[in-house]
């Protein structure tokens, strides 16, 4: 998978968010070998997901579907939070995923 970055478009008007962006998240955080890029992925969406960070959320469940996980696998860690984190956070994420995959094809 290509590396991530921030939205280049940003730079114009937040040059150091665009950065440490870039360098710390992407080029650090994201590329420590603790974890795997899928369990990152993982992580990642639950947390928006539960977090209702949904303009985040869609560029990562691509993200995870790159990064290896299945729309099954997305779909069951979504349903588990709803429990834990809403179920009005829950069916946002999961109407994304849906959408997603259906872009794809998945």
């Amino acid at each position: 998978m290509p590396k991530q970055s921030a939205p280049q478009e940003l730079a114009g008007i937040a040059p150091k968010l665009v950065e440490v962006t870039d360098e710390v998240l992407f080029g650090d955080v994201w590329e420590r070998p603790g974890l795997s890029p899928r369990d990152r992925s993982l992580v990642t969406v639950s947390t928006l997901a539960a977090l209702y960070r949904g303009e985040q959320l869609a560029y990562h469940l691509g993200v995870a579907l790159d990064n290896g996980l299945s729309v099954e696998e997305l779909s069951e860690a979504i349903t588990h939070l709803a429990f834990y984190a809403g179920w009005p956070n829950a069916m946002t994420a999961i109407t994304q995923l849906k959408r997603i995959a259906d872009e794809r094809g998945a």
